[in-house]
């Protein structure tokens, strides 16, 4: 592997960089908070060799939203259903603004 193979690494969101102690550490929470979110179907870590969870930055993203509502008293199974509404409603606008883009179509509020 090159330095620079590493380097992209470390710009990968997706990339599984984590373990569970540095995740649960990095979110102020606790390793079963992070089998729970895994548990209720928010995120899935990968597995290395080992058996052992990884998190990317990408899925500490999506554990950070569920804690924030955790921690306003929203119950875990409705926290983790709500990051997950929250993440296919960004995915289709993102989806939405692409095709106007592609297809050329006028963005909302200007003149055809």
């Amino acid at each position: 592997m090159t330095a620079e193979d590493s380097f992209g690494r470390l710009e990968d969101d997706d990339y599984p960089a984590y373990t569970m102690g540095r995740a649960a550490d990095m979110l102020g929470t606790t390793q079963n908070f992070l089998r729970a979110l895994g548990t209720h179907r928010l995120i899935t870590p990968l597995r290395s060799p080992g058996g052992h969870r990884r998190y990317s930055r990408y899925q500490l993203r999506i554990a950070a939203r569920a804690r924030e509502l955790v921690d306003q008293g929203t119950p875990i199974e409705a926290a983790c259903r709500i990051v997950i509404l929250e993440d296919q409603l960004e995915e289709a606008q993102r989806l939405n603004a692409d095709y106007r883009r592609g297809a050329g179509s006028p963005h909302p509020g200007t003149a055809a």
